[in-house]
């Protein structure tokens, strides 16, 4: 059946569209899950349409997350004074008792978490598989389902363990074929390609020092003979840096290059360690890199060239990262984060707040490979839209709205449409239940790690 119109006026736009186009008051029309006009003004008088009073509000594109771990939300607040390597070693004993119930627990939470924060497509990245692989996905993807956002599931897999120098442990590794196998799987059981897709599957060993360099080529063979994106972590923190040079002789980018990895079909988590000339080759071949830099912060890895790269053309986008490194796990906060991370690496004019948007846009769509379909408000893309309410104190007399998106508080989301359907409404979840959400959280958090307290 086709549902009314949506129009949204009286608000201020950003389009973020490629001409920078902003409305001080306008309005969005939104029909059959496409935007079919969007402009100065009133809008037009549309029979039996919904019209939603956005004055005091400011109207964007839905924000896109690049990179995410879905599964941490039930391990939040642990190894607080750790490294990367020392975090996950910490960790992974815990995670290892992963189970499709605790994973759709741990997804509902998470995407609840994103949508309140404005975002309308996640992009996951689960890399451990301690029990049946397409159980795990399949109960990410019914909550992703259930929850109303996009999933992109960067399908991901180690089979480097501690006993061949990799830093995961033995018993949650797998062996490459079969890795190799359940990835295929999931791209026939999961990936929808057509357009306004809910759900797409990537490619996404997880990284260096935690898969092989044969897994690595043959996952990047599979991804483009499947026509799918390729994803991993790379060039994170220096003990990454530490481990490429002495296992594989060179510095990470080198290594990702050497096997064939780069390319525009491919985003990167993290980037935080690149020298020039690494820098200038991710935007020549257009390769995507996904900035999470509160994660980045909080596991003190350091702060990624954002200038740079956005300079040398290559797309960034923003991640959340997972919960057990970024408790908020609110992207609207990530623009903020972003901003002043790229200020204190490169100074005041390093990113502006028009800048960090764009990161949790139009480029994030980029990263993603849905340039013609998200990012921005035109005519003809998908209805994914927030409404940031403005009107009080928090958000008064800040210099313009974006302004105050961005360098403010994180506002109240008035309206979040993804496809035209509600999600978020008056900054409560429409889709889901918080508040049991919350009861089953707190279970399964305190399980998980009392079974991995009782195995050690």
């Amino acid at each position: 059946m086709t549902r009314p119109p949506v129009v949204i006026e009286g608000c201020a736009v950003a389009t973020m569209d490629g001409a920078g186009t902003e409305y001080a008051s306008g309005h969005l029309v939104v029909e059959d899950g496409e935007i079919v006009a969007v402009g100065s003004g009133p809008a037009p008088q549309l029979p039996g349409a919904r019209r939603v009073d956005g004055r005091d509000s400011l109207l964007t594109p839905g924000l896109v997350n690049c990179h995410h771990h879905l599964f941490q939300w039930l391990t939040r607040g642990l190894a607080q004074q750790r490294n990367l390597f020392e975090w996950l070693g910490e960790l992974l004993p815990v995670w290892g008792h992963l189970d499709p119930e605790r994973m759709h627990v741990a997804a509902q939470a998470s995407l609840a978490a994103l949508a309140r924060s404005g975002c309308t497509t996640a992009a996951d990245h689960p890399y451990l598989f301690p029990t049946q692989a397409a159980d795990l996905l399949a109960a990410e993807v019914d909550a992703a389902g259930a929850s109303g956002l996009r999933l992109h599931v960067a399908r991901g897999s180690m089979d480097l363990g501690t006993s061949r120098g990799g830093l995961p442990p033995d018993e949650l590794v797998e062996d490459r074929d079969a890795a190799l196998a359940e990835t295929e799987a999931a791209i026939d059981r999961f990936h929808d390609p057509s357009p306004g897709s809910r759900c797409r599957v990537a490619v996404a060993p997880c990284a260096p020092f935690a898969v092989t360099p044969e897994l690595m080529t043959e996952a990047a063979l599979l991804a483009r003979s499947r026509a799918v994106r390729l994803h991993t972590h790379l060039a994170e923190t220096a003990e990454e840096d530490a481990f490429c040079r002495e296992r594989f002789g060179v510095r990470p980018v080198e290594y990702l290059a050497d096997l064939g990895w780069l390319g525009d079909d491919v985003w990167l988590a993290h980037c935080v360690h690149l020298d020039d000339e690494e820098v200038r080759l991710l935007g020549r071949v257009g390769t995507g890199v996904a900035h999470c830099p509160t994660s980045n912060s909080r596991l003190g890895a350091g702060i990624a060239p954002v200038r740079a790269l956005l300079r040398a053309g290559a797309p960034v986008g923003l991640g959340v990262d997972g919960a057990a490194s970024n408790e908020v796990g609110a992207l609207d906060a990530e623009m903020h984060q972003a901003l002043l991370a790229a200020r204190l690496r490169d100074g005041p004019a390093a990113l502006t707040a028009r800048g960090a948007l764009s990161l949790a846009t139009r480029e994030g769509a980029r990263c993603l490979g849905r340039s013609g379909e998200l990012g921005s408000l035109e005519v003809g893309k998908l209805a994914d839209v927030a409404l940031w309410r403005l009107d009080g104190l928090d958000h008064r007399g800040i210099a313009d709205p974006v302004t105050a998106l961005v360098f403010g508080p994180a506002p109240e989301v008035a309206l979040l449409l993804v496809g035209g359907d509600v999600v978020v409404e008056d900054g409560e979840l429409r889709t889901l239940d918080e508040a049991e959400i919350a009861k089953d959280v707190e279970r399964a958090s305190r399980e998980i790690v009392e079974a991995a307290r009782d195995e050690a």
